[in-house]
């Protein structure tokens, strides 16, 4: 499959995986033409697997390449280093506008309380979609900077690993629009949306790196502290609030981990 793949320009492969990665959103999201009440259970066992993926194509695909890329030792380790903390504190930057945006507190939420015209749970669902959207965009910079060494196992693994990622994210999104009684088709387009940012993101990483090899290891550990951040502040701590839920969201973050430690080293 690599090899059927190098045939092929890099900058279409970035931005045609980070689009697959992107439109996993809208399936996960699918589930929504069926039901509108998931158990919160259920999402806590989904975002710990998401997590687990994450924070293995994170370690793998990201932070290891960006420390062989950037010359091993010392030297690779510090580049590494600064990539990660410059990416974690950008989108650190960005949270800051986006307050009270959880995964979980959106999509189980049922109260509605009214702040002006607008009631406070649809404010805060579209805050939500707007801070997801933007989240979004350092998955494909991930993805497009994948591809943009050449390395197309390494890109296609982190593909992989956004997509799987994306499936319960894209439920998250639908769920609170549903409640707040916009259409099964509508709510499913704005899950989908918020995931087509990440081929605007594919386009840069890939562009860039394809402009100036230089940048590949700070740009692997940058998009690698970015999505450090969101995984952290956003999926894990929310997984852990409800009672007798920590202990599978534990488990599902493992299982997420392996399954893409396998397929990354699988597909490297």
């Amino acid at each position: 499959m690599i090899e059927y793949l190098s045939q092929f320009n890099l900058i279409l492969l970035g931005i045609s995986a980070s689009l697959a990665a992107g439109l996993a959103t809208g399936i996960g999201a699918i589930p929504i033409f069926f039901t509108k009440n998931v158990p919160r259970k259920q999402l806590d066992g989904l975002l710990g697997f998401a997590a687990g993926v994450m924070l293995a194509a994170t370690s793998f695909s990201l932070i290891i390449p960006a420390i062989e890329k950037g010359g091993g030792g010392v030297r690779g380790a510090f580049i590494a280093l600064i990539g990660i903390l410059f990416g974690g504190f950008f989108i650190d930057f960005v949270d800051k506008f986006f307050p009270d945006t959880n995964l979980l507190s959106n999509a189980v939420n049922g109260r509605h309380e009214t702040i002006g015209k607008l009631s406070s749970p649809l404010r805060k669902v579209w805050l939500f979609v707007i801070a997801i959207t933007i989240h979004n965009f350092p998955e494909g910079l991930a993805v497009g900077v994948g591809f943009g060494d050449g390395d197309i196992a390494n890109g296609l693994s982190l593909a992989i690993g956004i997509g799987l990622q994306n499936l319960p994210e894209g439920l998250a999104v639908a769920l609170p629009l549903l409640r707040a009684n916009y259409s099964k088709g509508r709510a499913f387009f704005v899950a989908l949306a918020t995931g087509l940012v990440e081929p605007l993101g594919g386009i840069l990483g890939v562009s860039l790196v394809q402009v100036a090899r230089p940048i590949l290891p700070f740009a692997l550990a940058f998009a690698a502290g970015a999505m450090l951040f969101v995984i952290s502040n956003e999926i894990i701590p929310e997984t852990k609030n409800h009672e007798g839920h920590s202990k599978l969201s534990t488990h599902a973050l493992l299982i997420g981990f392996v399954i893409m430690m396998f397929l990354d080293n699988t597909l490297g």
